[in-house]
């Protein structure tokens, strides 16, 4: 919990860098390269969480293997090298990431399907999101067989259930009573 914290404060911290230098787009598609090469190579997770390793060695493989990153996220990387936070690198990126999609008024849906999602339930499932938020949103779908049909639509903190699994729980939870 104390490094989500740590994590919100670094990356909003670097969000109102960004905002002020006008590069958010920027550094959030250095936030997204960075979260997904800590997620693809445990070797690297292992190397920025292990406390043996020297910061000034975590900062000079950082600043190796994104050379290309933005001046705000270098400014990260020497921000967390003097704290010695690189643990917490990922957290921050996914935190900014976060960050910048309220900033823009995005949202991410989970859909859950018993296949992969076509573009007719796909209109569905944006005209439901319609009638609860006014964001923009991007799908994320997810499949899984054990539902039968229909979908699972999860945005935030709410849930729409309209799957053949949850309409045969409901009944049978009617018959049983």
């Amino acid at each position: 919990m104390a490094n989500t914290r740590a994590a919100i404060r670094y990356a909003k911290a670097i969000l109102d860098i960004a905002q002020a230098s006008n590069n958010t787009a920027n550094v959030n598609q250095d936030m997204i390269n960075i979260a997904e090469a800590v997620v693809e190579s445990k070797e690297l997770k292992v190397f920025l969480s292990n406390p043996i390793v020297k910061g000034s060695v975590k900062f000079a493989a950082i600043s190796e293997i994104f050379t290309a990153a933005q001046a705000e996220t270098k400014g990260l990387f020497q921000l967390l090298h003097v704290n010695s936070r690189f643990e917490i690198l990922a957290e921050v990126a996914t935190q900014f990431s976060v960050l910048f999609d309220e900033l823009n008024n995005v949202g991410t849906a989970t859909v859950t399907t018993a296949f992969p999602i076509t573009s007719e339930l796909e209109s569905q499932v944006l005209a439901k999101i319609a009638t609860f938020s006014n964001k923009k949103v991007t799908l994320k779908n997810t499949v899984d067989p054990s539902i039968i049909g229909g979908f699972v639509l999860r945005m935030g903190d709410k849930q729409y259930n309209a799957s053949v699994k949850n309409r045969l729980q409901q009944l049978k939870r009617e018959f049983s009573n």
